[in-house]
């Protein structure tokens, strides 16, 4: 009997556990800490969509098994917001399916079209999940760097994947993207997926597009879609969440939307996993996405609002933070004091010394060092408190 499973071994150890520990201590003890750790939506659901799930729950029939890949009411809904968003034409029956959020669709997809030995390239810094979920499914990685200094330059990265994968043997079975960008809360122009999609499809390799953020924008500036690319869905697949957009993270819907060979192999494992997302949650779903959205831009302007004091408030207290142009965090460089201790070290202090909850940049891969990622999360008086404590540990 082995002391321990091999795909437990092969998942390096979890950054965001000692940060948790300590957190979990303070509060413990009757501490108040102003969390940004987490990208854990803190706004209510519209009440609208509450009002479709209790309309819904109590109808005969509710509680029996769902439709993995969805209802289709669902996936029409989808396959419209594509339409009237990013002017993109979805068949809901082939290039449509509702995952369980997009963590889990990514999850499965790795577990569909890996095999042991497959190389995946991914982003680094990154969301855990997207290196990690082929992991879990056996794939070796290879890491693309995506900052230099802290900045991105859009035609470096496509030069080193263009490398990465002519040096690769085998050839890599997909690519991750993920803009805008988790932690790194960077964007890219539609030309930047124009050039990707040319790259990938010329050495055959499947492009996984993760836009969990694609409403939560600011200045005007909606990102774009990859699948707005002509061609791109031969290539790719794009999954969506209504987690941050609706704050629904807890309801667990999200989306996987492009290819079809992707969405039927998707299509194909899921209907072995799992029943699908409790159906009055899928109706609601439906009416968040084809009723009223006003919703949608008052919770991006909460963000837009917090992110615009976040900026203010730290530069007040000597911490310049670069401003993010989507997603709901801010990707800021550790004072310079801490440039040899590391972002691990500095996010402790703050949770130590100023009650202040950050997530290491370390945590999101080794090019993530020297930055923490903080999550808007709390509101403007909390944070303006947080930017009062964090100035005990700046001037020391």
């Amino acid at each position: 009997m082995a002391d321990e499973f091999d795909r437990i071994k092969r998942l390096p150890p979890y950054v965001f556990s000692e940060v948790n520990r300590i957190k979990a201590e303070l509060r413990s003890k009757g501490e108040d800490i102003i969390d940004f750790g987490m990208g854990n939506p803190d706004m209510p659901t519209p009440s609208h969509i509450i009002d479709k799930l209790k309309e819904t729950v109590i109808k005969s029939g509710t509680g029996r098994y769902s439709v993995s890949r969805g209802i289709p009411g669902l996936r029409k809904a989808q396959s419209k917001y594509y339409k009237r968003r990013f002017n993109v034409d979805l068949d809901p029956e082939k290039e449509v399916i509702v995952t369980l959020g997009s963590k889990e669709g990514l999850a499965n997809l790795a577990q569909a079209i890996t095999s042991p030995g497959d190389i995946i390239l991914s982003p680094n810094p990154s969301y855990p999940i997207h290196p990690y979920g082929f992991i879990i499914a056996g794939a070796s990685l290879r890491h693309l760097p995506t900052m230099d200094n802290g900045v991105f330059n859009p035609e470096l990265f496509l030069e080193r994947l263009d490398l990465s994968i002519r040096h690769s043997s085998p050839k890599p079975v997909a690519l991750i993207v993920s803009f805008p960008s988790n932690p790194t809360a960077q964007v890219v122009s539609l030309d930047f997926y124009e050039e990707l999609v040319k790259i990938a499809r010329k050495h055959k390799t499947y492009i996984l597009s993760d836009l969990a953020y694609a409403e939560i924008y600011f200045d005007e500036k909606p990102p774009p879609s990859i699948l707005q690319v002509k061609n791109a869905k031969n290539i790719a697949v794009e999954f969506t969440s209504m987690s941050k957009t609706y704050a629904m993270a807890g309801w667990r819907i999200g989306f996987a939307v492009g290819n079809q060979k992707l969405i039927s192999a998707l299509t194909r494992i899921k209907s072995y996993l799992d029943y699908g997302a409790f159906t009055p949650i899928q109706v609601a779903a439906t009416a968040a996405l084809n009723g009223p959205q006003k919703c949608v831009s008052e919770i991006r302007s909460i963000y837009q609002s917090r992110r615009d004091v976040l900026i203010e408030s730290m530069a007040r207290v000597g911490w310049d933070i670069p401003s993010p142009e989507a997603s709901m965090f801010a990707w800021a460089p550790i004072p310079k004091k801490y440039n040899k201790k590391g972002s691990l070290k500095f996010a402790k202090d703050l949770m130590v010394k100023a009650h202040v909850a950050v997530a290491p940049g370390i945590a999101f891969g080794e090019y993530g060092e020297g930055f923490v990622r903080i999550g808007l999360v709390e509101n403007e008086q909390r944070i303006r408190q947080a930017a009062k404590n964090i100035k005990k540990i700046l001037s020391n």
